[in-house]
């Protein structure tokens, strides 16, 4: 079950769509696409500091969003197995 933040999160993004003239299912299609609450608080900032003038610069920006997630969850995978590696060298088998 999400969490009150997330929820608020979701619930921000969507009156932020809808407040620059969208649809509200529009909102809700980016916020799914999100998923996470920093994702979505993110975008939501993007929608009032940058002012896009169209669905397709919103659509744009979300998947930028989701690249730049992605290779962070990468990044952090890779330190991990990074991390577990160099202790097999320090500590041998």
């Amino acid at each position: 079950m999400a969490s009150e933040s997330w929820k608020a999160a979701y619930r921000e993004l969507i009156e932020a769509v809808v407040a620059k003239g969208y649809p509200e299912q529009f909102g809700r299609d980016i916020a799914r696409n999100l998923g996470s609450e920093n994702t979505m608080r993110r975008m939501t900032s993007y929608l009032y500091m940058a002012k896009p003038r169209s669905a397709e610069e919103i659509a744009d920006e979300m998947l930028a969003i989701m690249d730049d997630r992605e290779r962070w969850k990468e990044k952090k995978e890779a330190e991990y197995y990074n991390s577990r590696y160099n202790d097999l060298l320090n500590r041998g088998l």
